[in-house]
């Protein structure tokens, strides 16, 4: 009997938004089994211009107790909480993966020569150089948010009970069509919001370039944490 996998621990900010398939709060999501564990009063408001502040213990305690629940390892719904990424990971029993942010001195090292890789963020006037720094970034990355004033803003950080996904979708493709426009050099895209991968595909497609996101990145944390088996003939398990 092939034994049931550990499960992905995701730490969930206190939202009510709708959380649609790609998202990394829907567990429809991810193909393998994951654990939620709600941070009450961690708000999209709180955490995002608010930097998180007096949530920290209450993030470490979640994800100990996720890890208590057998996760594996811990990632977290909101690329913000990249600032605080030492120090929840060294609070934790397990791996701790904050934001998709991560991924970005790796992806510098993939691409071509004067190629870089840039970020589509939902509030640019919040995500600083120390962000950056704090996952061993580029302070310097370029960084376009979406329009502050659309669909898509106001339903995430405004916590809004529904959500326009046709409008969102416009409003990502804009974001990244002046990205690649006001920074010819980039060459991959990095979506810092974890609600934002449902609109990947599409983005990709618009831009020809990579798009990595936090889903992107919690498959690959996860298949670390929990290698596929192989068996004599070669199907992976």
């Amino acid at each position: 009997m092939t034994a049931t996998p550990p499960p992905l621990g995701i730490l969930m900010l206190d939202t009510r938004f709708p959380r649609v398939p790609g998202d990394v709060g829907n567990p429809s999501t991810w193909p393998f089994p994951v654990r939620y564990a709600v941070v009450r009063e961690a708000s999209p408001e709180r955490v995002v211009r608010g930097r998180a502040r007096g949530l920290v213990d209450a993030f470490a305690a979640a994800g100990r107790a996720l890890a208590s629940e057998g996760a594996a390892g811990i990632i977290t719904t909101c690329g913000f909480l990249a600032l605080h990424q030492r120090q929840l990971a060294q609070a934790l029993p397990v791996p701790f993966a904050s934001s998709s942010l991560m991924q970005l001195p790796v992806l510098a090292r993939t691409l071509p020569a004067g190629k870089r890789p840039g970020v589509i963020t939902i509030d640019a006037a919040s995500l600083t150089g120390r962000h950056l720094t704090a996952v061993g970034a580029d302070p310097a990355t370029p960084v376009i948010g979406v329009d502050p004033a659309g669909a898509f803003a106001r339903a995430i950080l405004g916590d809004l009970p529904s959500l326009d996904m046709f409008a969102a979708e416009r409003e990502i493709l804009a974001a990244g069509e002046a990205l690649v426009a006001q920074h010819p050099k980039v060459g991959a895209v990095v979506l810092e919001c974890a609600n934002m991968p449902p609109y990947a595909s599409s983005l990709r497609k618009r831009l020809g370039v990579p798009v990595h996101d936090m889903v992107s990145f919690g498959r690959w944390f996860y298949a670390g944490l929990c290698p596929p088996t192989f068996d004599p003939e070669g199907d992976p398990d």
